[in-house]
């Protein structure tokens, strides 16, 4: 019989030790997840190597460089663009009110250009390591090659705003006529839980939105931010040449609905690979402990279960937009973006699809991201993934009636629950033949040795 109390002090000591040898900041550099050394698997390791068979996949173009041949190569719509004039990221020189840096994006990959500027700057959600960046220089050669980065992309990218691991980011503060964000006004991560009146500072932002307010398209031209913020010309703005040169861009609008998909998304990305590293590390340092012990390989942590607890109920609030900021009057964007992304589907037998908009009261027709689909959801550890799915089962079944969940009407669970169904072959099969969730192996503490923590 084993000792719990001797067995519970050697798991405080192991894990005193553990903490203290890895940094919070550098937690994702150990095993198993080796941030920096891994090999990254993803559509911009893809595009290269394509790119070493047939070079001509990108083409240069004399005005903007290889962005128009990067988002076709990529399948990202030109419709996605977003401008934003804060010096905020890596090329701030070449960004400000007059001369906005562009942003395009799709479910994986998002691409960042400057007028004028020396590289193309490039994030991708990959299924292991998170946010990886990249970047192209726009001078023209015969064989182009995306080049890693992995220091200076993370002192903004991998800290508390990103959920703690190599993620994405939107920002919304207040900018000066030069570009320079007045960081003294405060300043906040944005996502799909952002009051509207809150968001895009920094930004401008083409599309209509009735009596809602928010910061962007604003250009602070005095010493200090004025109290109360007024920006009546920011607001339902519908083109921007008046701002400066669009012809400098691929199209002249900054698209809302562009901008709060784009929201939506990194919150879910960020989450996704939080979930990822969390199983990863759980995983990993259960190994560790049982074979320090001597203990039978795969014997089970309650730590472990409870890690992956909580960080796949964070992505499944993520998932099913919990704490959506509502919308009190109808969005339309002005760039056919909301067209675009709501045309890939996938459909169901009813033709409905969770890419469906609402854009009235929230974002989504059928409040469940469709990030399900993506490469970064089917990359979770089995185990991660057994859990988001007995998770969401048990909120769109009925069974689980938390608050948190009260915004998803019985006809919202029963849709999102049929799509899935017809698009979604991977699901477990209780989805198909259980009226009711079955218990969950991952949190059923009954299934698991006593004395363990």
């Amino acid at each position: 019989m084993r000792n719990s109390t001797t067995f519970a002090a050697v798991v405080s000591l192991f894990a005193t030790v553990f903490a203290s040898a890895v940094p919070a900041a550098d937690e994702f550099e150990q095993a198993p997840i080796l941030y920096r050394s891994s090999t990254p698997d993803n559509v911009i390791t893809e595009l290269q190597s394509r790119l070493s068979k047939d070079p001509s996949l990108l083409t240069h173009d004399p005005e903007f460089g290889y962005l128009p041949s990067m988002l076709k190569a990529l399948d990202v719509p030109v419709e996605s663009q977003m401008l934003v004039f804060s010096k905020t990221s890596l090329q701030l020189r070449r960004i400000a009110p007059r001369t906005p840096r562009a942003l395009y994006f799709n479910d994986d990959v998002y691409i960042g250009y400057c007028q004028n500027g020396d590289i193309m700057e490039v994030s991708v959600a990959d299924p292991q390591l998170g946010a990886v960046f990249y970047s192209l220089e726009q001078e023209p050669t015969e064989q182009p090659k995306f080049k890693r980065a992995v220091d200076n992309c993370l002192i903004c990218h991998s800290s508390s705003r990103t959920e703690g691991v190599p993620g994405h980011l939107a920002r919304s503060l207040f900018v000066d006529a030069g570009g320079q964000p007045m960081y003294s006004a405060g300043s906040r991560v944005v996502d799909h839980k952002t009051p509207f009146k809150d968001r895009w500072g920094g930004w401008y932002v083409t599309g209509t939105h009735g009596d809602q307010t928010h910061l962007g398209n604003l250009v602070v031209k005095t010493r200090e931010v004025p109290e109360p913020v007024k920006n009546p010309e920011g607001q339902n703005v519908r083109q921007l040449k008046d701002r400066f040169n669009v012809d400098k861009y691929l199209t002249p609008y900054s698209d809302i609905v562009a901008l709060m998909i784009m929201e939506h998304q990194t919150l879910v990305h960020n989450r996704l690979t939080k979930a990822n590293f969390a199983t990863r590390q759980a995983l990993h340092y259960e190994a560790t402990m049982n074979k320090a012990l001597g203990y039978d390989e795969g014997t089970p942590l309650d730590s472990t279960a409870r890690r992956i607890k909580s960080a796949g109920d964070d992505l499944v609030e993520a998932l099913l937009l919990v704490d959506e900021a509502p919308l009190t009057e109808p969005v339309a964007g002005t760039s056919g973006f909301a067209k675009k992304f709501a045309s890939v589907g996938p459909y169901d037998s009813e033709g409905r699809s969770l890419r469906d908009l609402d854009f009235r009261t929230r974002m989504f027709k059928y409040p469940c991201s469709y990030l399900v689909y993506s490469a970064q959801f089917d990359g979770l550890p089995a185990r991660m993934k057994e859990y988001v799915w007995q998770r969401m089962w048990d909120v769109l079944s009925g069974e689980d009636t938390s608050e948190e969940f009260a915004h998803l009407t019985e006809q919202d669970r029963q849709a999102i629950v049929e799509i899935l169904r017809d698009t979604k072959p991977e699901l477990p099969e209780y989805w198909s033949n259980s009226p009711k969730a079955a218990v969950s192996s991952v949190d059923d503490a009954s299934q698991r040795p006593a004395g363990k923590s």
